[in-house]
């Protein structure tokens, strides 16, 4: 939440600077890139040896990447897209699985794959699928009644079961890039096919 305000204030009171830009990706780089790799070599990576540090190594160096390329590309593309998956939601997603793995035992034995998570989520960072970004809403649309609901129905559940809703949420967020890259790479394959 503090992540998507400081810009936003920034720009709001007229103190955007050169500097500014680039100690927001710093500190991003610690908070979403730095303490989710430690916290999850800490967790299950140590259990893989110089493998699991590799993959955690690897999070934190693909998020010093996607943060380069969005400070480089920022305003080049649609502001409604992320082009590759945002090192805040790559964050939260490995730090929702690291939690389900601590809080629930249904995971023990499949350590595997939440490696295979983490990687797959540093890869996707660096990746040119698109993904949804929710700073240009237009609530003047005749949407907002549905919107409305779905928020107040997606914050009851959160309520209710904060840390499972939340995962499965990200989890979503973080699978529709891959199924919309999917089926946009199938339908492309096709038109060439046809012509």
């Amino acid at each position: 939440i503090l992540d998507g305000l400081d810009g936003r204030v920034a720009r709001l009171t007229k103190t955007t600077s050169k500097f500014g830009v680039e100690f927001d990706s710093l500190a991003d780089l610690v908070a979403f890139g730095v303490a989710p790799a430690i916290l999850f070599y800490l967790t299950i990576g140590k259990t893989f040896g110089r493998f699991g540090a590799l993959i955690a190594a690897m999070f934190v160096v693909f998020g010093a990447i996607r943060l380069a390329r969005f400070n480089v590309t920022t305003g080049t593309y649609e502001p409604n897209v992320f082009i590759g998956l945002p090192i805040p939601s790559a964050a939260i997603v490995s730090v929702l699985w690291v939690g389900i793995y601590i809080d629930y035992t249904f995971l023990e034995g499949f350590e595997w794959c939440l490696m295979l998570l983490e990687a797959t989520l540093a890869a996707l960072m660096v990746s040119n699928i698109r993904y949804p970004s929710f700073k240009k809403i237009n609530l003047k649309q005749t949407h907002v009644i549905r919107i409305l609901v779905a928020l107040v129905v997606a914050f009851s559940i959160l309520y209710l079961y904060p840390f499972e809703s939340a995962t499965l949420v990200m989890s979503v967020y973080m699978l529709y890039g891959i199924v919309r890259a999917t089926i946009m790479f199938s339908k492309n394959s096709k038109k060439k096919e046809s012509e």
